[in-house]
């Protein structure tokens, strides 16, 4: 870790440091708890929690930042076929995708504690956190969860317990994503399987001043509904 100060978060102020300023690593602070508020104002200037059971909370804003532009998902011509094998819901399993995603990577270890769990369950009820469910004669079978401000959608995990299903997923949140004129989802830190899906790096300053413009548009605040689909 680079040998730059990195402050601590008060408990009574949601405050955060200056995300241009992070380490070389991308950390912003530490400390603090995952109050809604807080994660509220975190998302809101390109800050997001990640640490390990036992650690304090992390707060990061990582360079360079992957970013998926709605409009540039990448849809084979298996994938295209895959599409028609799932049926797709929105908002309707929250708690049960975000539990799928943290047993996904539990054997390996989990940044999703039962704190964020639960810190995320709250932001869904206050209708900020959403998620695409993918199922498979009705059974739950891949899906992706994250928080929506302004024009933006920050994706937090996804799950596939088959072959495609949390691409389903993606495919889906890029639809809705295009069809809520959103201008970006958030990918977080650079993933070889997200580029070949169209997401792209780009410095962290200029994710933070397309952030900025982001937020300055309406969000879509509330549950996201629509009638269960298979895209053609």
């Amino acid at each position: 870790m680079s040998g730059i100060f990195i402050p601590r978060l008060s408990l009574y102020s949601y405050n955060f440091p200056d995300p241009r300023y992070a380490s070389r690593e991308g950390i912003v602070a530490y400390g603090g708890d995952l109050n809604p508020n807080r994660l509220l104002n975190a998302y809101k200037w390109g800050i997001f929690p990640w640490y390990n059971e036992g650690d304090p909370i992390l707060w990061w804003s990582p360079d360079p930042r992957l970013l998926l532009y709605p409009t540039d998902i990448k849809i084979s011509r298996s994938l295209r076929k895959s599409l028609k094998k799932f049926t797709v819901k929105i908002d309707t399993e929250f708690k049960a995708v975000i539990e799928s995603c943290k047993e996904l990577r539990q054997e390996k270890g989990t940044w999703i504690l039962p704190e964020v769990v639960e810190a995320f369950c709250e932001l869904h009820e206050m209708g900020f956190a959403h998620s695409i469910e993918v199922y498979q004669e009705q059974t739950l079978v891949g899906g992706l969860y994250g928080l929506s401000m302004g024009a933006a959608f920050f994706g937090e995990s996804m799950f596939s317990k088959v072959s495609d299903a949390s691409k389903v997923a993606l495919v889906h949140l890029c639809k809705l994503a295009e069809e809520f004129k959103f201008d970006f989802i958030d990918c977080q830190v650079p993933s070889d399987h997200l580029k070949r899906l169209g997401a792209v790096e780009i410095a962290r300053d200029q994710f933070l001043d397309e952030l900025e413009r982001a937020m300055q548009k309406s969000s879509k605040v509330g549950k996201w509904t629509r009638e269960e689909h298979v895209l053609t």
